[in-house]
């Protein structure tokens, strides 16, 4: 069974920064690409990036270097690493992998940006 666990989400002021993890069991992550999603209430979820079995990144934000996308292989694990976070970040965050023509999704971790 396909099971991912986000964590590393709490609250941090502006400018700071937070390293979100997504752990997985069931599943090789390293064979698959995956994506982080973000959602505040009442707003779809929206792509904030992905790593490919390349360890190619898409980062989303409009900053560059903002967001960033690492694996740990031997965890079984990826990271979504944000610096300079703004308030406007504040949302909970989910990590995604597509597996078998089903998509698995996390239950989520919060981030509170906010002085």
């Amino acid at each position: 069974q396909v099971q991912l666990v986000e964590s590393g989400g709490g609250l941090v002021q502006p400018g700071g920064s937070l390293r979100l993890s997504c752990t997985a069991s069931g599943i090789t992550l390293s064979r698959h690409v995956l994506e982080w999603y973000r959602q505040t209430p009442g707003k779809r979820r929206e792509l904030v990036g992905s790593i490919t079995i390349d360890n190619m990144t898409n980062d989303v934000d409009s900053e560059t270097g903002r967001f960033t996308i690492s694996r740990d292989n031997a965890k079984n694990t990826v990271y979504l690493q944000k610096n300079n976070l703004k308030p406007e970040d504040t949302a909970d965050y989910y990590c995604q992998v597509a597996f078998s023509g089903l998509k698995y999704w996390g239950r989520g971790t919060q981030v509170t940006v906010s002085s």
